[in-house]
């Protein structure tokens, strides 16, 4: 069965605690996360942060692929191309409702939860890894914010986690949706430790042992495994890609407009098929992420962590309404044709009236649909 999430509950040897784990199950679509899924983890992990016999919730993606893909796109594209604007903005409203409720969760959550980010790490699937306390990656974990690529922009609380990365890199990763191996992602700080495959097993059978019934800090209790799991693994680090142009990005990403940011960007030096593929995802990209993007990570850094996904509920509705992120998925991952007809032909062209626009609330601070998050 796929369009799921298995739960298990695994016993401590204490014969009172039990360690949680969540497996995302879609994985013909590399785990991308459905309406469905979304609300089985929310209420799922709900429940476990209310019992106390629950130490720690392990989530995971099923298969050996990816971790999560992102969110189910091609879902939504069916949806906005086939309704009327008051229908794309209920059922895709609803879609993103139920997504960031569940990222603000697991960024809130009360109890360790350890992501193991093996394979594909994407979009949606960022918004439930960054939200986690311990996020690990493989020699094999590819992380991207790829959003710009289909018209859409750095959501599930990148205008959060993308802003807290040091200057400029979250502005790069954001405009270029460059993937990042496991190396660059920890040293970056979107991951915290690198493992092995053959480390989960053992992470599991470790927590399962431990005496809980002597522990104060459970969080302390899994860093330490996984530091241990982190030093076995070094030997397999993947060579880092964004690390040599790391002060040319920078750089580039301090400059005092969006025109002059991605000017010098493409102006970086280097034979390196990894710069070469994030330069051609910027030029080919749809110009208003571009602006969004540029926006969210110079004008909304002092946002809180609720008010960033309030923010990002308008701001993803308005990508659906306008046109922009139908068009992108239609390209990208629809026909497959790889030539979005994006609605302005440059960054320059796009009207700064427009982004003031999608920048603005759809909702009133009472009726907005996440009006409840950080007020409970």
């Amino acid at each position: 069965m796929t369009d799921t999430v298995h739960f298990n509950l695994l016993p401590c040897s204490d014969s009172q605690h039990k360690i949680a784990v969540a497996t995302l199950d879609n994985a013909p679509s590399l785990n991308a996360l459905t309406a469905n899924m979304l609300t089985l983890l929310t209420t799922q992990l709900a429940l476990w942060q209310e019992d106390d016999d629950i130490i720690c919730v392990v989530l995971e993606g099923a298969g050996e692929k990816a971790f999560c893909a992102g969110g189910d796109v091609k879902s939504m594209h069916e949806v906005m191309r086939d309704n009327t604007n008051d229908e794309i903005r209920r059922v895709c409203g609803d879609f993103f409702t139920i997504e960031y409720r569940c990222d603000y969760l697991i960024h809130t959550y009360c109890k360790p939860i350890i992501a193991w980010g093996s394979g594909i790490v994407m979009g949606g699937g960022m918004g439930l890894f960054m939200g986690s306390s311990h996020k690990v990656v493989t020699p094999n974990s590819k992380l991207a914010m790829p959003e710009i690529s289909i018209g859409l922009y750095p959501d599930v609380g990148g205008t959060w986690f993308l802003n807290r990365l040091d200057d400029g890199i979250g502005l790069f990763l954001g405009l270029t949706g460059s993937m990042l191996n496991a190396t660059d992602a920890v040293d970056v700080h979107l991951a915290d430790f690198m493992a092995l495959p053959e480390h989960k097993a053992s992470l599991i059978e470790q927590l399962q042992v431990a005496d809980w019934e002597c522990v104060d800090d459970a969080y302390e209790v899994v860093t330490e495994l996984l530091e241990t799991f982190a030093q076995e693994a070094h030997h397999e680090s993947p060579q880092p890609q964004l690390l040599p142009f790391y002060p040319h990005i920078q750089q580039a990403c301090q400059q005092d407009s969006l025109l002059q940011v991605v000017d010098a960007i493409d102006a970086i030096e280097g034979e390196s098929q990894w710069l070469a593929r994030a330069k051609s995802n910027l030029d080919t990209g749809s110009p208003i992420s571009a602006h969004i993007c540029y926006r969210q990570l110079t004008a909304c850094h002092d946002l809180s962590l609720a008010d960033c996904f309030r923010l990002e509920l308008t701001l993803s509705v308005c990508c659906c309404l306008v046109g922009e992120f139908q068009e992108g998925v239609r390209a990208r991952l629809v026909d497959k044709d790889g030539s979005p007809n994006w609605k302005y032909k440059s960054l320059a062209a796009v009207e700064d009236k427009l982004i003031d626009e999608m920048f603005t609330s759809l909702w009133t601070p009472e009726s907005h649909p996440l009006a409840q998050l950080g007020h409970y």
